[in-house]
């Protein structure tokens, strides 16, 4: 079972304003806390930019780094965005991570922009994006891209494009793809080896309709309950890790419900009560689907008829 924490979860967010950022050490000591010992990196600033410290904070806490998030504005060739997938990559790699995962961003410091790309845009898109994976490459690493709400890949249309433009492994967010439109389910099935990463996230079916109907914005739809611990929301996450697992997916679930935090939380509460929630919650599908196959395994296995006397 690879699963795995994001510091999004403790409310350590990329974006500027987003709201109170915890310390790296409360993060990491209650993600262990759970039985955890993985996460992705967070934000720049989050964990030491010094490969030696952040691997001696992570050892400390008996944690490791998967993955790391960027979110890099991949269709405007102006942007010049490699040096940056670069440093990412370099960063992820001194620390030990096996995972680059990469959105398509919108200029700006939000995730309120919605826009329909150029062909030109899509064409300059799909080049930077296998420039990226093949950068990755070079620092042992994966790629796996994000659609992402707010960025130039969120909704149906544009998700199903760069499924036929590319061969792109794919991040797997539940969360997400809710809200560009597509059904996180069957995208499972559509995708499926290409499947390299999944974010699992549960979503509050009405505070989606006002980010989706523009009501709200990302930020407010957040601090108004978007996400909820798995299994308290409207998305079906038993059905999700059903078809990831047909697949044949080997990789990490990371359990990630973004959240926006106006001060310090008191010790045993805020975050890692959600977080306890969703774990739990896993573990329990996670436990039961393993049960299914060994039983199924079981029936399978030839019978060697009792010879008669």
């Amino acid at each position: 079972m690879r699963v795995a924490g994001a510091p999004i979860s403790w409310g350590v967010s990329e974006l500027p304003g987003w709201g109170y950022r915890m310390q790296p050490d409360r993060v990491l000591a209650e993600m262990r806390s759970l039985g955890l010992d993985a996460t992705e990196l967070g934000p720049p600033g989050f964990l030491p930019a010094d490969s030696i410290a952040c691997r001696d904070l992570l050892e400390r806490h008996g944690m490791r780094v998967i993955a790391g998030f960027l979110a890099a504005v991949l269709h405007d060739p102006d942007a010049n965005v490699l040096p940056a997938v670069e440093q990412e990559a370099k960063g992820l790699a001194a620390v030990g991570a096996e995972m680059l995962v990469l959105a398509a961003a919108l200029p700006g410091d939000s995730y309120d922009r919605h826009q329909q790309l150029t062909r030109d845009a899509w064409r300059a898109l799909t080049k930077t994006l296998a420039e990226a994976e093949s950068m990755a490459a070079e620092f042992g690493l994966d790629l796996a891209f994000h659609p992402h709400a707010g960025t130039a890949v969120e909704n149906r249309d544009q998700v199903e494009r760069l499924m036929s433009s590319t061969n792109v492994g794919i991040c797997l967010d539940t969360g997400h793809l809710h809200l560009g439109g597509t059904d996180p389910v069957r995208f499972a099935g559509e995708a499926g080896s290409r499947i390299r990463h999944v974010h699992l996230k549960d979503v509050d079916l009405d505070v989606a309709a006002g980010f989706r109907s523009r009501r709200l914005s990302y930020a407010e739809a957040v601090r108004q309950g978007l996400y909820r611990p798995l299994g308290k929301g409207g998305i079906d996450i038993e059905a999700v890790l059903k078809r990831v697992h047909q697949a044949g997916y080997q990789g990490w679930f990371v359990l990630e419900q973004d959240t926006a935090l106006k001060d310090e939380p008191e010790l045993s509460s805020g975050p890692v009560v959600a977080a306890r929630q969703s774990l739990e919650y896993f573990r329990q599908i996670f436990s039961a689907k393993q049960h299914t196959t060994e039983a199924n395994e079981e029936i399978s296995k030839p019978r060697i008829k009792e010879e008669s006397h």
